[in-house]
């Protein structure tokens, strides 16, 4: 596929990952540069200090949280991060999972988190929370958001598409023109399993067919587990994407 040349113009966003301590979950920072206002996307565990130390760094103030769907490893976090005044931002089928995600994990898996996190494995609903829809635009931090509703990982697993690229991405020559956050979707050689409460082989493979392959080729795709890739990429190389 042919791509248009890298136009100066080309919006790059402050963009930093935040490993969470638990499950390799990706949080990420995003905003239009530094000083400005800026997006969490997916705190997940452990990441508060880390967050508000990448706040600092960059003189950044969160005005959103974006949550690419309900599963605790995804949004353990979201509460202390949006501290009773920054909205959190959810697809409406995922919005029973933040009342208390704990609910839908086994005993020993609860066991073991409260054993690892003690005291921070508490949870409160954020005060703020906003429902988001497919096709949603939503106009944030000087950024805006498109929402495409991919279900199948859960009921409301999302994709949040910004136009533009991370900064060092884009100074190194990349021909790439958009960003996708694709959560439990889609990953590097891979997909997010669909046999937890909620998720739908069926439903999967449709959001793969109707939503990820409907993604132009040069979009980076940050996921919430592993590296990033591009659409490009996985649509030649993932096993998942092949037959669809």
């Amino acid at each position: 596929m042919a791509h248009a040349a890298v136009s100066p113009s080309l919006h790059a966003m402050l963009t930093v990952a935040i490993p969470a301590t638990a499950f390799g979950t990706n949080c990420y920072v995003v905003a239009p540069s530094e000083g400005e206002e800026c997006l969490v996307i997916d705190p997940g565990f452990g990441v508060v200090d880390r967050v508000r130390e990448t706040l600092a760094q960059h003189g950044l103030r969160p005005a959103a949280v974006l949550l690419t769907h309900g599963h605790l490893d995804h949004t353990m976090s979201v509460t202390p991060v949006c501290g009773g005044t920054v909205g959190a931002y959810v697809h409406g089928d995922d919005r029973y999972r933040l009342r208390d995600p704990r609910a839908g994990l086994s005993a020993p898996m609860v066991a073991m988190l409260q054993q690892e996190f003690g005291p921070a494995f508490q949870w409160q609903e954020p005060e703020v929370v906003h429902e988001v829809h497919d096709g949603a635009r939503l106009e944030l931090a000087g950024l805006s958001v498109g929402v495409r509703h991919a279900p199948g990982h859960t009921e409301g697993s999302v994709l949040f598409d910004l136009d533009g690229i991370p900064q060092p991405v884009r100074d190194a020559g990349s021909d790439l023109r958009a960003t996708t956050f694709s959560g439990d979707v889609l990953f590097a050689g891979s997909i997010g399993r669909t046999d937890l409460p909620g998720g739908s082989g069926e439903a999967m493979r449709r959001s793969l067919r109707d939503v990820v392959l409907a993604t132009a080729d040069d979009t980076m795709v940050l996921p919430g587990h592993g590296r990033a890739t591009t659409i490009g990429h996985e649509r030649a190389t993932n096993p998942h994407l092949q037959g669809l």
